[in-house]
């Protein structure tokens, strides 16, 4: 390589390290995503569709392949190949495991591999909190939250939603799983809230007592199918893409993180499209909100609807990295790249 180009020193970071960057300062998490969204929205990003690797004995489980490209000022390439294994719950570990690639922009090469479970939760959880703001800022704050699924991501919404400044008064519990909703309900009680902790039977009971609906399942197909039990108009994040019938969303106010990422893959959208033939029930994007663009009506469920982008865990993995290196706690890996000249 010339001395104008030389090779990154190459560094392994652990998910004990990203913890202690992100635990915390979920705000700062959340600023990151909405940076990210606004680098996209302006075109300077390159997300290609995800890669699915499935397996023809084990249809529930899959790896997922997210390449992405960020500019603007946390400038970055790499992927992130993630792991969805819903049996895992069953033996008490998430469902997710994943790793981070970042490459460096002017080789190419990578320079850094991290634990990345924790940054696809983090990523995921301010992205809901950063669009739960946006979307009732015409309507204030709901003091009631109902979560559908108890699981670690919704541990993380309710994490990063508290450090945005949310309270709640009542905090409703769905869940087909009573050891999850233990777990959550513990969870709650050392965060120290104050609000009501109601467990709910029936996922109708849920949402018809919550002004902010939470979905954050591993359901596959629909299974949520009553509109009437959105009559009373919530903002629903619909973090699990694939609980609501197309007849709810299609009464429904949608916004997505991304168009084209998000109606594809039997998303309880990309259904709705399939049904009607069209897209219009769409009403945008999350940047679209951010910058004005569109007018969401009132009268209706507002549904935020996100595929999750792989530029957001560019960026908070970029986060993560920038951090430790300030802080001198980076460990380059000697020797990684072994053979680096070209005639040896």
């Amino acid at each position: 390589m010339s001395a104008t180009h030389p090779i990154p020193p190459f560094t392994v970071i652990t998910g004990t390290e990203v913890r202690r960057v992100l635990d915390g300062d979920e705000r700062t998490v959340t600023a990151v995503v909405e940076r990210a969204y606004r680098t996209h929205g302006a075109g300077d990003t390159v997300n290609p569709p995800s890669y699915f690797l499935r397996f023809p004995d084990r249809p529930a489980d899959r790896i997922i392949a997210l390449p992405a490209s960020l500019g603007g000022e946390s400038a970055v390439d790499g992927l992130k190949w993630i792991g969805s294994f819903p049996g895992n719950a069953a033996a008490g570990i998430p469902r997710a495991s994943a790793v981070l690639i970042l490459n460096d922009r002017r080789t190419g090469y990578p320079f850094a591999v991290m634990e990345a479970s924790v940054v696809s939760a983090s990523r995921t959880a301010a992205s809901a909190a950063l669009a739960a703001d946006l979307l009732t800022r015409d309507r204030g704050r709901p003091a009631r939250i109902g979560f559908f699924g108890t699981g670690l991501i919704a541990r993380y919404i309710h994490t990063h939603l508290t450090a945005n400044g949310w309270q709640f008064g009542e905090i409703g519990l769905h869940d087909l799983s009573a050891s999850s909703v233990d777990g959550f309900a513990g969870y709650l009680a050392r965060t120290g809230t104050s609000a009501e902790i109601v467990r709910h039977e029936h996922a109708e009971a849920l949402i018809k007592a919550s002004d902010l609906v939470v979905f954050a399942t591993v359901a596959g197909v629909p299974h949520v199918r009553e509109p009437a039990w959105f009559a009373h108009n919530p903002v629903v994040l619909h973090v699990s893409l694939r609980d609501l019938a197309p007849e709810i969303v299609l009464g429904a106010v949608n916004v997505v993180d991304d168009v084209e990422h998000c109606l594809k893959a039997d998303t309880s959208v990309h259904l709705a499209e399939q049904r009607t033939g069209h897209r219009e029930f769409v009403h945008g994007t999350l940047f679209d909100v951010m910058t004005g663009a569109v007018d969401l009506p009132a009268d209706r469920p507002r549904i935020f609807s996100p595929f999750g982008l792989g530029i957001l865990d560019l960026a908070v993995g970029k986060h993560v990295y920038d951090r430790l290196a300030a802080d001198a706690a980076l460990t380059p890996v000697p020797g990684f790249f072994a053979d680096v000249n070209r005639y040896g």
